[in-house]
Order: C-alpha cells, then sequence, then structure tokens
C-alpha cells in the first residue's frame, strides 16, 4: 500500500502582478525523510515556502498535509527556520525562547525542560540569561534552530540553515537534523545552496528554475543519471597522441588535470551508448600507457549547474 506522503503540492501556480513565481509545480515530499529544496535565486522556492507556512496562498492548485488539505491550522505542527532571521534584541535569550514556545501551545514547564536540553546539546546553555543583542550571529542561529524544532514539529522548513556558522557548528546542526529524523520521525524540508549538505543530509530533491521543477528524485539516483556514462581516465603520453589513438571510439569531454613534469594526463572520456568500457580499456591499453581508469561521480553541484545551464541554454531563442 503506498504511503500518504508528508506534503503533495500539486500544479501549483502563483503570480505577483506581471511575475509568474510558480507554474503548475508538482512535489511529492515522503514522510520521515529529508527532502532538498534546490534552485538558483529567484527560482521561486520562497514563494513555496510561504505557501507552506501560511504566510500566502496558491492561485491555483492544491498542496496537502499528510493526507490533508493544507490550512492555517496545521501550522502548529510545522516548524520553520527563515532565512531572514530575527529575534527580539532586548529580551533575555532564556525568555524569548519560552515565550515563542508558549506562543505554539507548549507549557511553560515542559517548554523549558526542553530548552535546556537543547541549550547543552547545541552548546548555548550559558546564554539563557545573556541579552539577544550580545549573541553573535552564528548563536543566534542556533537559537533559532532550537526554537524551530522546540515543540517537536512533524514537519521541519530549514531555509537557508548553515549560513553563517562555522564548520564544527554546522556540522551539529546537521547532526542535530539527522537525529531528528532518526529518532523522531520528523519530515524535513531543506532549502539550501550547500550542495555539501544536500548529498549528507537529503534523501530526495527537486530543482525548481523559473517558477518549475526541472529534475526531481532521490539523490543517488539523479547522480546516477548525471554521470550520463562519463568516466575518468589517467594516461601518460601526450593529449595529441591520446586524441589521435581514441578515434571515434570515444568523446574527449573535458581535460581535467595535467602534470607535464612526468607526462601525465586525466581526462573525462564518454563512450557511444553500444560500448563496453572493459573491452575499450582493454584495447586502448595497447595504445596508449593507462595509469587509472574510474566511472566520473558527479556531485550535487555538478548536477545542480549542468541541469540549470542546459535548461536555460535550450529555453533560449534561436
Amino acid at each position: 500500500m503506498e504511503r500518504i506522503p508528508a506534503l503533495a503540492i500539486s500544479q501549483v501556480v502563483k503570480s505577483f502582478r506581471a511575475h509568474q513565481a510558480l507554474k503548475g509545480v508538482d512535489v511529492r515530499v515522503n514522510e520521515g525523510g529529508i527532502f532538498g529544496l534546490l534552485g538558483p535565486n529567484g527560482a521561486g522556492k520562497t514563494t513555496l515556502i510561504r505557501m507552506l507556512t501560511g504566510i500566502t496562498a496558491p492561485d491555483a492548485g492544491s498542496i496537502s498535509f499528510f493526507g490533508t488539505p493544507l490550512t492555517r491550522a496545521h501550522i502548529a505542527q510545522i516548524g520553520y527556520l527563515p532565512e531572514e532571521r530575527g529575534l527580539y534584541k532586548s529580551m533575555r535569550v532564556g525568555e524569548q525562547a519560552l515565550y515563542f514556545a508558549q506562543l505554539r501551545g507548549m507549557q511553560r514547564q515542559e517548554a523549558e525542560k526542553r530548552l535546556r536540553v537543547w541549550f547543552e546539546k547545541l552548546e548555548v546553555e550559558g546564554w539563557w540569561n545573556r541579552e539577544v543583542a550580545d549573541l553573535s550571529k552564528g548563536m543566534a542561529q542556533k537559537v533559532q534552530f532550537i526554537i524551530a524544532v522546540l515543540h517537536e514539529p512533524r514537519l521541519l522548513i530549514l531555509d537557508e540553515p548553515f549560513s553563517g556558522f562555522d564548520p564544527i557548528n554546522a556540522q551539529r546542526v546537521r547532526d542535530a537534523v539527522i537525529e531528528l529524523k532518526e529518532k523522531q520521525g520528523t519530515t524535513v524540508l531543506l532549502s539550501t545552496h550547500d550542495m555539501g549538505s544536500v548529498e549528507e543530509l537529503c534523501d530526495e530533491v527537486a530543482l525548481l528554475n523559473r517558477g518549475e521543477v526541472i529534475l526531481d528524485g532521490p539523490v543517488h539516483a539523479l547522480r546516477e543519471q548525471a554521470r550520463d556514462g562519463r568516466f575518468t581516465l589517467r594516461f601518460r603520453g601526450t593529449i595529441m597522441e591520446f586524441t589521435v589513438a581514441i578515434g571515434a571510439s570515444a568523446e574527449l569531454i573535458q581535460v581535467l588535470h595535467s602534470e607535464s613534469t612526468v607526462g601525465e594526463h586525466e581526462v573525462m572520456l564518454r563512450l557511444s551508448p553500444e560500448g563496453d568500457i572493459a573491452s575499450w580499456l582493454h584495447w586502448i591499453s595497447g595504445e596508449v600507457k593507462v595509469v587509472a581508469c574510474t566511472p566520473w561521480q558527479p556531485s550535487m553541484r555538478d548536477v545542480f549547474i549542468e541541469t540549470v545551464e542546459n535548461r536555460e541554454s535550450n529555453s533560449m531563442p534561436s
């Protein structure tokens, strides 16, 4: 039996005067996973997030939340860390965190108990009685992350959660997100430009560009699809000799690295669809000195850039 998704966004359209921000967007976010919402600036990610948090509504289409139409009543089950940070600077850190927890319907005693645990976990326990104005950017961000997760939401929306962190604190927050997924079953929607975090955290992604979903699916499947038969080869000799040797048997896509002192080069190649890499490698080893051969594994950054650039080039008038 097919599981009901945490979010089912179907043919969502949104316009602001003459600008169409979303053009029939379809996104399905499975329960208990970490879903990456990716795209260049202006792609429509923020507009979509604002719909999910009740700030705005679609002009057309539908959004369901765990099988029922999304309404403002569901907001209590959603945690949201916006990209635009905002805390009341004149309040003390602990009192402000308690204030937001009580706005979420939590009792003060339970809220304080959970806050103490989270403050210790993210190493902000010494700031409870300090004013928010004294917090560094990264420390304030950790406090806002805690506020977003404290009420144990079913859906957690994180918009650029790692910007402003040093590597150590960024990893602490990543670990906290993984723990929420694994121990509480929290569904996470992650909007970020940090492709390293996407590879580390996300099960699935959707890539938006100019208000449309241009790529979506499991991270591992998208990376394999983007490989497109490409592999890297390291050899000794000259590029000219190698180009002559391979002839039309393989496509030389790019020279990745050259070490002229030892005459070694690393290149990216693609065989024809009917080509067999093992047979080809056996043959080319008789023509040139092969040092190493490995399948190319594109990063999510490679997938992101290549997909957007291909989309842009295909949409240009001829």
